[in-house]
């Protein structure tokens, strides 16, 4: 039997400047699952994404290492250098077809329907940022952004592309959209004790409301252990409802296992999980 790979239709455009396709796969002339293939700049590099791969038909046949595989060869020929792809959380063949390519886990999307808002444990306030401490604090959360990033499977130079591509205007105490707060004791004089930056709407989900992002949540190494983490996620929650937003997500390094429980045992689920490697 053989399968092979044909266009569906022309080469898209996309709003970032790049290219998309979708593909048939085909057994013996007969369709029996797609697939899309992406590539979009980032810097002087251009990243592949596979979605929409699905088989229709013979499942267990090799037929979704074949798309996989030809969609790989795809955005080489594209000139794309690295290639991701997120996996719902709940398609664990997808999950094992990745590891099995040699397809890193990197990063897992997490999301909660907020109720209730919370109250903070006695004693801690939050306060919005100074602006004065704002360069300082970007600078330092941009560098601990950065290491996290080559720990997941990043070169450094795509790991200084991919901060380079953050709008400055994303973390202005003036965007109305932004919130930055920081955490302190009763005290005056007490921390801060970590900080914690949200924006109110991502993007729409499917049904209209908005989805709110914890872009980051810090705690210096003095302070840690100590409960703050959950604090100021708890924090962000209350943003999101005084807000009017009830949706809250987030991205965590797959390898931060101790922030994967904090999130977990406060009723976050994952929803995708993003595998990827170098081409």
């Amino acid at each position: 039997m053989t399968t092979t790979l044909r266009p569906e239709g022309p080469e898209s455009p996309t709003a970032a400047g790049g290219r998309t396709r979708r593909w048939r796969i085909l057994a013996n002339g007969r369709q029996v699952g797609a697939l899309r293939t992406t590539a979009d700049p980032q810097g002087r590099q251009l990243w592949g994404r596979i979605s929409e791969l699905e088989i229709a038909e013979g499942r267990g046949r090799g037929r979704g290492t074949f798309g996989a595989l030809a969609a790989e060869e795809v955005l080489r020929s594209w000139g794309c250098l690295r290639i991701d792809v997120s996996i719902p959380a709940a398609a664990d063949a997808a999950r094992g077809l990745a590891l099995a390519l040699g397809y890193t886990e990197r990063t897992l999307g997490m999301a909660k329907r907020l109720a209730a808002p919370p109250a903070l444990p006695h004693g801690l306030e939050a306060r919005p940022f100074d602006p004065a401490d704002l360069d300082d604090w970007f600078a330092l959360s941009t560098e601990r952004y950065h290491e996290a990033l080559v720990e997941s499977g990043l070169t450094e130079e795509q790991a200084r592309t991919r901060i380079s591509a953050v709008d400055p205007a994303e973390q202005s105490i003036g965007n109305p959209g932004v919130v930055l707060r920081r955490l302190y004791g009763a005290d005056a004089g007490e921390g801060p004790y970590g900080s914690v930056w949200l924006q109110l709407r991502l993007r729409d989900l499917p049904d209209g409301e908005p989805l709110a992002w914890v872009m980051s949540v810090e705690v210096p190494p003095a302070h840690r252990g100590r409960g703050h983490g959950r604090t100021l996620m708890l924090l962000a929650e209350r943003e999101c409802l005084a807000a009017g937003v009830h949706n809250l997500g987030l991205n965590v390094f797959a390898r931060n296992e101790v922030a994967v429980r904090l999130y977990e045992s406060l009723g976050y689920a994952v929803t995708e999980r993003l595998y990827g490697k170098q081409l």
